[in-house]
């Protein structure tokens, strides 16, 4: 089967952890483990998150240069290649001699009339105590959200993914045999002037989002979303919560999910089984396997289906 995996940011860097380059590491060795797994036997095409990596990136920038900020779709494009590298590197080191590994660096299009950009909604960065968000927020004249676990996390606009610039070289990596690394942070966000020029903006756009587009065009089987939960609950953090194993587009349109995590996961779920996808999988990256089979995470398949 082919399967387009998102990996979370959050995964990749748990929260909570130093935000080192050790860290960081370390955690990417324990995804890769995961992906090769798959790899053996499946053909993998990879995304990833970038929202702790591109907010430390903003951090450091506006530290080291205040008064001339590094925009987003730069700092985007540096977080695509660091994490990339690191996947690569250590999803060679998992699999057989012989194996082909491929990163590339994605632009992704967005509407620059998107309503997003009006509406930061995106969690970025580290989460603040609410005395550090008050300076950073002060100094920087970041937009600030409050963490359902404590806190406060800059939040930036996340329009939604238009078309994915690049599909062909990617396809034909995959038809070839390559396990493709790609499509990193969502993309890196560019609109298309009237000039039909493309230009960089100010945006982190959701990876789940832009996975979704990706399984779609290279007509994938399934749409895995790996992170750092368990499964998808329904009534989150409430006293009648409950995780759900086996749902249905339609069961999760009548519920209510936080716009800035798990919600766009399953906009992007929903959206790839109702356009043909066979299943889409929500759960921890270290289950990845028992997601696919049933005894683990959530699986989103329609109505009528039974099979995966």
């Amino acid at each position: 089967m082919r399967i387009v995996v998102a990996l979370g940011g959050n995964a990749l860097l748990k929260r909570g952890e130093p935000m080192t380059a050790e860290a960081q590491h370390t955690n990417v060795r324990i995804a890769a483990a995961a992906l090769a797994d798959l790899a053996r036997d499946h053909q993998i095409v990879v995304a990833h998150g970038n929202g702790p990596q591109v907010g430390l990136m903003a951090l450091q920038a506006a530290s080291f240069a205040p008064d001339t900020p590094w925009p987003l779709d730069v700092l985007g494009a540096e977080t695509e290649g660091m994490i990339g590298y690191l996947i690569e590197q250590e999803l060679m080191n998992a699999l057989p001699a012989g194996s082909n590994v491929a990163t590339l660096l994605t632009r992704v299009e967005v509407d620059p009339a998107d309503p997003a950009f009006d509406q930061p909604t995106k969690p970025i960065g580290p989460v603040y105590t609410a005395e550090e968000a008050g300076l950073v927020r002060a100094e920087h004249q970041w937009s600030m959200v409050s963490e359902a676990s404590g806190g406060l996390r800059r939040v930036v606009p996340s329009p939604l993914p238009v078309a994915i610039l690049g599909i062909t070289p990617i396809q034909l990596l995959v038809e070839a045999g390559v396990s493709v690394i790609c499509a990193g942070g969502g993309g890196i966000p560019v609109t298309r002037g009237s000039d039909g020029k493309m230009q960089g903006v100010e945006a982190v756009i959701d990876k789940d989002l832009t996975a979704a587009l990706l399984a779609k065009a290279l007509r994938a089987d399934i749409l895995l979303m790996l992170t750092d939960v368990d499964a998808v609950y329904r009534d989150w953090g409430t006293s009648d919560q409950a995780a759900l194993s086996e749902t249905t587009p339609d069961e999760l349109a009548a519920m209510t999910f936080p716009a800035g995590s798990m919600g766009p996961k399953i906009i992007a779920a929903c959206d790839f089984v109702r356009s043909g996808g066979a299943m889409a999988g929500i759960g921890r990256m270290t289950d990845a396997g028992k997601i696919i089979n049933g005894t683990a995470g959530t699986r989103v398949r329609s109505g009528d289906s039974r099979a995966v």
